[in-house]
């Protein structure tokens, strides 16, 4: 019962996405990776800069009766209009193809699942100081329980309030995946998803859905999720983030941007 009242307050439209409530702000330009998905100049989703000409996202960001028309890359503060930025338009939106074409009950398990998209840009990035792509993993394998990682975004840092302008991120660390079955039931797949603990102290709310967890230590950082869904309110402890894991999804990645393209 619990479980379907928290369900009624979620929406995977690209209308309720997730942010950043905890944590800190980020050092201006630390996280050049970070993408800004915005329509008429509003933010409406978080992404990740993975080559010169795509960004991966959520796929419940995409909305067809108001799509996303921009990306901002090198961005601190998306309030302003930096010399640091890049807008670049998109030339196609390229959901994962198992992810529902049509709408569905939001109690629907398939809602949860392949919930991931790559946006090709009209033009490549430049990439410099303060625009540089995150690396994908190298393999397909699981991070284990118990690893510290990281999100980020413009999102919300409290729930009501409205999202912010500048970065902020936040440390998360990964949960058991016994703990997010026991808690999400159906809605969660193992092989495609990863969960973090619900400490109530720092995670992602509304604001930032396709933003990047982020993995490993200095120059082994990779990116192994992307941000999914969590409970309401964002910070309950009740129910552990959600987080599509990019390793899963690797095949499909590189058939879409190129087998033999360097990744």
């Amino acid at each position: 019962m619990l479980l379907l009242l928290l369900l009624s307050h979620l929406s995977f439209s690209g209308g309720v996405q997730s942010g950043i409530f905890g944590g800190r702000m980020a050092k201006p330009h630390s996280r050049p990776y970070m993408a800004s998905l915005q329509t008429r100049r509003h933010h409406g989703c978080g992404g990740v800069l993975i080559r010169e000409d795509y960004v991966l996202t959520a796929a419940h960001c995409y909305n067809r009766s108001d799509p996303l028309d921009d990306v901002v890359l090198g961005a601190h503060n998306i309030s302003k209009q930096e010399k640091s930025q890049q807008h670049i338009g998109i030339s196609e939106f390229i959901p994962h193809p198992k992810y529902p074409k049509k709408t569905l009950r939001n109690d629907d398990p398939r809602t949860r699942e392949h919930d991931i998209m790559l946006l090709k840009l009209k033009t490549k990035a430049t990439l410099n100081k303060f625009v540089k792509v995150l690396e994908l993993p190298k393999t397909y394998g699981k991070i284990r329980a118990g690893e510290q990682c990281e999100v980020a975004g413009w999102g919300k840092r409290v729930l009501g309030r409205e999202a912010e302008s500048v970065l902020y991120e936040a440390e998360v660390m990964l949960d058991k995946t016994a703990n997010c079955e026991a808690k999400w039931q159906q809605y969660y797949n193992q092989d495609q998803m990863t969960c973090s603990v619900p400490d109530g102290r720092g995670g992602f709310c509304q604001g930032d859905s396709g933003g990047p967890l982020i993995c490993g230590k200095g120059k082994a950082k990779v990116l192994y999720g992307v941000t999914a869904y969590t409970g309401a309110p964002c910070d309950t402890p009740e129910y552990p983030e959600v987080y599509m894991r990019v390793p899963y999804f690797l095949p499909w990645i590189k058939d879409v941007i190129g087998v033999n393209d360097a990744l």
